[in-house]
């Protein structure tokens, strides 16, 4: 996986030093990742226009918000994941697929903490275990 670290090499190393909250956006295929401190990332789509992007590709992304403590991903499972029709079949794919990726970049930047789904997003998580 290739981590970009953004704005400012030094404020992403500081945030890990003090253990300040990080923002990443980690591709769907696991092959890219960026990162910056939250303050500098402010949101996942200002990130991704940061870094090169146009901000729309939002949804080719998995979201977190992380430190030592755990990390918080924001679980919006887009419409047209993988292709799949069938809404319940995709939100699965889509968490097996977001736990595996997410957990390989945590552990590429040292962080082996929880990976926590903020109650907000649980109703899209719900469907899932209701099946």
């Amino acid at each position: 996986m290739e981590i970009t670290k953004f704005n400012d090499y030094e404020s992403v190393e500081n945030a890990i030093e003090k253990n300040e909250p990080l923002m990443a956006v980690i591709s769907f295929d696991g092959s890219k990742a960026y990162v910056s401190h939250l303050d500098d990332g402010v949101e996942h789509h200002i990130l991704l226009r940061k870094v090169g992007y146009s901000g729309t590709e939002i949804d080719e992304f998995f979201r977190i918000i992380f430190d030592k403590e755990g990390a918080d991903w924001t679980f919006i499972c887009p419409p047209t994941y993988k292709n799949i029709p069938y809404k319940s079949h995709r939100i699965k794919e889509f968490y097996k697929d977001g736990i595996r990726t997410i957990s390989d970049f945590l552990a590429e930047m040292g962080y082996y903490c929880d990976i926590k789904i903020p109650k907000r997003y649980k109703r899209h998580f719900d469907i899932m275990i209701d099946e």
